[in-house]
């Protein structure tokens, strides 16, 4: 997966006849232009004029089948055609689909999920649910368990991938009509639109690429810290745990188990605090929204944009235009963005790890497995990277998760979790700098700051009354009076 923000590469599927396209065209003098992001060539790359010029269609698809030619021809109707969102979400289906259909690069193929794994995960999420009772005070929030094929993550997950991504893309897209002038933005209308669904496109072709090869390694809803799934639903993929598992030395009961517990565990924490999910896609939003758009080089790719050859975007996006601006509001976003996937991740592997150790013997190996995995780039770094050019802080992850152990500690089950209870009562990014001053804080629960409110939302009435005493309360009727002065 690429590590620039909307990297572009070619798409997943070729030709079957491609090797042979690029021989012939070679051979043509028309191999000197840039590779078009659909697998075949433009007027520009071997030229309507050029050799060939007697068949122009053969000139820009060279040896295509009419299958092949068709396909083509519907991906570049798709691209010019669009007048959506910032980003083309049914192309980036498409492509997703397109991905996990080849397959990941260890050669192991998207399969449909049999009875038996199915059984062999509900069981699995029922047991961690029982475990977890012990470990946490909120309930259960997984009211099914589902086993998914990576094509069925993919169709479950898009509708969030949509709600993070497009504010990035907004502003690329809103960007490649502010950087002409005023003045020329009327005489370049089409232009403009034609630019903007081709970055619709290509959006979407990116997105479509990151999401489908993170359905290759992702074993459950949940794995990058964000519910991407449907409210309440745990989901585990059996082909991805198998593969996680493979050379790890642990029976695959275990490891499936562990992964249970820790998709449970997600299930519980956004089911049952109703403002975390706002809180987290918030914060993402917020970020994105910080990111400005390097309009020198989008400036540079407008003033020589040839229609005929919609590379040069690619190859501009490519090399990324996203820059974090160095401002505090931004900094300040950043860190709340950090905070709280550091948080939820934190809580998730301290609460799994008291579940989980007295029962499975893997149990340490499995949670520094998953440690390191994230630590070295795993799929929430890599996918994060890519779509809005953020990349998480494993060190956050393990300051956070020392933080709840040692709140579980000092407060019991039942006073770690109910920090949970409202956002300001969280740690911040200061906390988990250090995380023993937090836990031995003198902590404000939260029938104290209902008080609080409530003195504050009266406090005006009580000045006004010039502190009567009861009368001023205005209980009953007859006290009100007596405040008014009257009898």
């Amino acid at each position: 997966m690429s590590d620039t923000p909307f990297g572009f590469g070619l798409p997943p599927e070729e030709p079957d006849d491609g090797d042979e396209g690029k021989k012939k065209d070679q051979q043509s003098g028309g191999g000197q232009g840039p590779a078009s992001p659909f697998g075949f060539g433009t007027p520009g790359a071997g030229g309507f004029g050029g050799p060939g010029a007697d068949n122009p269609f053969a000139a820009m698809f060279g040896s295509m089948n009419p299958n092949d030619l068709g396909a083509a021809f519907q991906q570049l109707g798709q691209m010019l055609s669009y007048e959506g969102g910032p980003v083309n979400w049914d192309m980036a289906k498409q492509i997703a689909r397109q991905t996990v259909s080849q397959g990941t690069p260890d050669g192991r193929k998207d399969a449909s999920v049999g009875p038996a794994e199915r059984n062999a995960v509900q069981e699995a999420v029922r047991l961690a649910d029982l475990w977890l009772d012990d470990a946490t005070a909120l309930p259960s929030g997984a009211g099914t368990a589902v086993a998914w094929s990576r094509a069925e993550w993919v169709e479950a997950t898009l509708p969030a991938w949509r709600e993070l991504v497009d504010p990035v893309a907004e502003r690329v897209g809103n960007a490649m009509g502010d950087v002409l002038p005023e003045e020329m933005q009327a005489m370049a209308g089409p232009l403009i639109g034609m630019m903007r669904s081709m970055g619709g496109a290509m959006f979407g072709t990116q997105i479509g690429q990151a999401v489908g090869v993170l359905a290759g390694e992702v074993v459950g809803s949940t794995d990058v810290g964000l519910p991407l799934g449907p409210s309440g639903k745990a989901a585990l993929l059996p082909a991805n745990i198998e593969a996680f598992g493979k050379d790890l030395g642990v029976p695959q009961e275990e490891v499936r188990l562990y992964l249970a517990l820790r998709e449970a565990a997600h299930q519980r924490l956004f089911a049952h605090v109703p403002w975390l999910r706002s809180h987290l896609f918030g914060a993402v939003d917020g970020y994105a929204r910080g990111i400005k758009v390097d309009t020198a080089k989008l400036e540079d790719v407008v003033g020589q944009f040839d229609p005929q050859n919609p590379e040069q975007l690619q190859e501009a996006l490519q090399q990324g235009m996203f820059q974090p601006e160095d401002t505090p509001e931004q900094k300040a976003a950043l860190a709340r963005l950090e905070t709280a996937l550091a948080l939820v991740e934190g809580w998730v592997d301290a609460v799994v790890h008291t579940a989980a150790k007295p029962r499975l013997s893997s149990a340490d190996a499995l949670r520094e497995t998953l440690r390191r995995r994230r630590a070295s780039g795993g799929p929430a770094e890599q996918t994060f990277a890519t779509l809005i050019g953020l990349e998480l802080r494993p060190r956050r992850l393990r300051d956070a998760s020392r933080l709840w152990a040692s709140l579980t500690d000092a407060h019991g089950v039942d006073g770690r979790d109910g920090l949970w209870a409202h956002p300001d009562m969280l740690p911040n990014a200061s906390d988990l700098d250090d995380p023993d001053g937090f836990v031995h804080r003198e902590q404000l629960d939260f029938s104290e700051l209902d008080k609080m409110l409530g003195e504050a939302a009266g406090k005006p009435d009580l000045e006004k009354k010039d502190d009567e005493g009861p009368e001023a309360d205005g209980r009953d009727g007859s006290d009100g009076k007596k405040g008014d002065g009257t009898e």
